[in-house]
């Protein structure tokens, strides 16, 4: 039986948050059996905001949480990403302002980390959501659904405007070994003009060439080019990863994207709590040879995501 995880040991680092610049301590901590991933504004009084997809309170260039008394933190997705590609279901994150720092623009520093502080089983089941209808959203073009299936699976399409970034499309079955490996260093992209214009409004400011792959007109104009063929889609699959963990619990199931992003992967959890004949929890997984998971005990159906 899988049993829930959290961190063996508190590990701290220090960052640049993405849209205001700012210098940010991040600690990343243990926490008890069936926390989930709890963000915590040391600035802000203590102000705790869980990461839970009730709690998303805006969804441009980034995914944002905010908690009843409107503290927020922003820049969540890459951090939740490594958290739910390494299986970590139980953590505090400790941060002295409003943004998780973007570090290279990927979730492998965040992945090293976690790997640092170490990660240790816990006393109770791991749950699971497990897709058992489709559901699907659709606006303008953009497309995101949930299809069942007996793991969870990513099949996701982009298409920019841009002869570099065209149409990109891959499909993974999401285990630890291909997270780390196919797309936890993929980091976020922008289009150069888009990136003068934000930083001509104050945002973006702490964007550069450091944390973000940056093109113009013609080319990439990071040195060292791109990590991955298809870095641009392998990153949407990241961010797709990490907003789907605001569930509060890993997925059994299929994730398809055309064009999606923060606004259309919200849309479709929104969605999925109220179809709530398309979804159960799943207790007691088990992990056969193949590292996909199968369940072992009758799944549990619940009213409402937990």
């Amino acid at each position: 039986m899988l049993l829930q995880k959290t961190l063996k040991n508190t590990i701290r680092c220090t960052g640049i948050g993405l849209h205001g610049g700012d210098k940010i301590y991040l600690s990343l901590r243990p926490a008890p059996e069936n926390t989930g991933i709890v963000f915590h504004r040391t600035d802000r009084d203590g102000a705790l905001i869980p990461a839970k997809v009730s709690n998303v309170a805006d969804t441009s260039l980034c995914t944002t949480l905010a908690n009843s008394d409107g503290v927020k933190v922003s820049t969540v997705e890459h951090l939740l990403a490594a958290f739910a590609g390494l299986g970590v279901d139980n953590a505090y994150v400790d941060l002295d302002g409003a943004e998780v720092p973007i570090m290279d623009g990927s979730a492998a520093p965040f992945v090293f980390l976690i790997q640092c502080a170490g990660i240790v089983d816990q006393n109770v089941a791991k749950k699971w959501i497990r897709i058992t209808k489709p559901v699907e959203v659709n606006h303008e073009g953009k497309r995101a659904a949930f299809y069942p299936d007996n793991h969870f699976s990513v099949s996701l399409k982009i298409d920019f405007n841009h002869p570099l970034v065209s149409e990109q499309k891959i499909e993974l079955d999401v285990t630890e070994t291909s997270f780390i490996k196919e797309v936890s260093r993929a980091r976020t992209f922008g289009f150069l003009k888009d990136l003068e214009m934000l930083q001509s409004r104050g945002l973006a400011r702490g964007g550069s060439l450091d944390n973000a792959i940056v093109i113009d007109d013609f080319r990439i104009r990071n040195e060292g080019g791109l990590r991955y063929e298809d870095e641009f889609v392998r990153h949407k699959i990241m961010d797709a990863i990490g907003d789907l963990y605001l569930l509060g619990h890993p997925v059994i199931g299929r994730f398809e994207g055309e064009r999606t992003g923060h606004a259309m992967n919200n849309l479709l959890l929104r969605q999925l709590m109220v179809q709530e004949d398309a979804w159960e929890f799943s207790e007691g997984e088990m992990a056969n040879q193949s590292g996909v998971a199968h369940a072992s005990a009758e799944p549990q159906v619940a009213a409402a995501l937990s």
